[in-house]
């Protein structure tokens, strides 16, 4: 639920999680008993581990009853498929809350800023805009190694290879998608010119920085060599299009990250997963969201994380972007090149979780990491592709 002159994660090149929530036709089943390796009942518990556990119930308890939150035990249960932070439903009483944290620690330097994730979004609820209610955080590092976040559980479908039951028709999976781009659309229309978002990023040079910091991160987080990695930062940086104006960008907006509604008619009720938003050129998040929509025809990478947009009544990504255009009066001429800057992107944190995988930090991961030995090379080569696809005219 699955986020400023501060570094964001999303110039940090963390790996997008995919987005926490309710499996569609499916319940979480929280327990009360600790795992005792992940979740452990008592603080002694945990410093007798090797590893740190994510979890001490004693603990959060203690945060919950300073909050007001629940009373009594804690069944606790882990929710998403997050390739970065990590979420758990936590049941107490007649509470039933989420609680997101970072990963075991060391962490880098303003990574897996779970306060800032937090502040972004009461900031867009007094706005108005869908996200979750934030109900505490907690700055100490101390109690469970990082510092977390509270907030309410959201009931509802986050969309990835199934459909719920009432938007399984094509003109119903087609207002999905309008859903979709219209909430990304609005939230581009909020003002970041004055107020407090005016301090959640520095707009200017924003597309530069993305380059310039991703390319330096390659080799810190690979093993091998890939020659496209650097052929692709010399083409964006050659091409870098003028933004046309500054907005909040989420930085990893896709389907799989919108919970949306038991209504009928499909709507998003909130947009999960802020840790990577900052201010930036609006077009970076429809970039992201064309490329990683899936569509007949289209080889699927490992950035395609909501497979079911290939079926019937679904639109296609030039359908995606000519929404938005409608909706937003954008110039998207130049949306290849975003495109090409999202699968980059991806190829490097998706690189980072392939050499974390072949280090053995990532045991219980025998499908995502294990693709990436050559989905990363495929990111590059679609991404080069996007950059064929750039009118010379769009840049600087």
């Amino acid at each position: 639920m699955s986020v400023q002159e501060n570094e964001t994660e999303a110039e940090t090149g963390q790996a997008p999680a995919p987005a926490p929530g309710p499996e569609i036709g499916a319940a979480p089943h929280p327990s009360s008993e600790p795992d005792g390796r992940d979740v452990v009942a008592t603080a002694a518990e945990a410093s007798a581990l090797a590893s740190p556990p994510l979890l001490v119930l004693e603990t959060v308890a203690r945060h919950l009853d300073d909050h007001g939150i629940g009373a009594g035990p804690i069944a606790w249960t882990r929710i998403g498929e997050g390739q970065s932070n990590v979420t758990f439903l936590l049941r107490r009483g007649d509470a039933e809350v989420v609680l997101r944290r970072g990963p075991r620690p060391p962490l880098p330097p303003s990574a897996h800023d779970m306060l800032r994730e937090a502040r972004i979004q009461r900031l867009l609820d007094a706005e108005g805009y869908p996200v979750a209610e934030i109900l505490s955080t907690c700055e100490d590092p101390t109690l469970l190694g990082v510092p977390f976040y509270v907030m309410g559980y959201l009931r509802g479908d986050v969309i990835t290879d199934e459909l719920p039951e009432r938007f399984d028709a094509p003109a119903q999976r087609a207002r999905v998608a309008d859903a979709a781009v219209d909430a990304l659309a609005r939230l581009h229309a909020i003002d970041v010119t004055a107020g407090p978002l005016s301090g959640f990023g520095r707009p200017e040079g924003y597309l530069e920085r993305q380059v310039s910091r991703f390319r330096g991160l390659w080799g810190t987080v690979s093993r091998r060599e890939l020659p496209l990695v650097d052929a692709v930062a010399d083409r964006l940086a050659a091409a870098l299009p003028a933004t046309a104006r500054p907005a909040l960008v989420h930085g990893d907006f896709r389907l799989g990250n919108l919970m949306f509604t038991a209504d009928a008619a499909p709507t998003v009720g909130a947009v999960l997963d802020w840790e990577m938003s900052t201010l930036g050129d609006p077009l970076a998040d429809l970039g992201y969201l064309a490329a990683t929509w899936s569509e007949p025809g289209s080889p699927a990478t490992t950035m395609e994380l909501s497979p079911v947009t290939r079926l019937e009544g679904f639109p296609d990504r030039a359908g995606l972007v000519e929404r938005y255009a409608s909706l937003t009066g954008a110039d998207t001429s130049a949306l290849p090149w975003y495109q090409a800057l999202a699968l980059w992107k991806s190829a490097i944190f998706s690189e980072a979780i392939y050499t974390r995988w072949r280090a053995g930090e990532r045991p219980d991961d025998t499908s995502f990491a294990p693709r990436l030995e050559t989905g990363v090379p495929q990111l590059l080569e679609v991404a080069s592709g996007y950059l064929d696809l750039v009118p010379r005219a769009t840049s600087v």
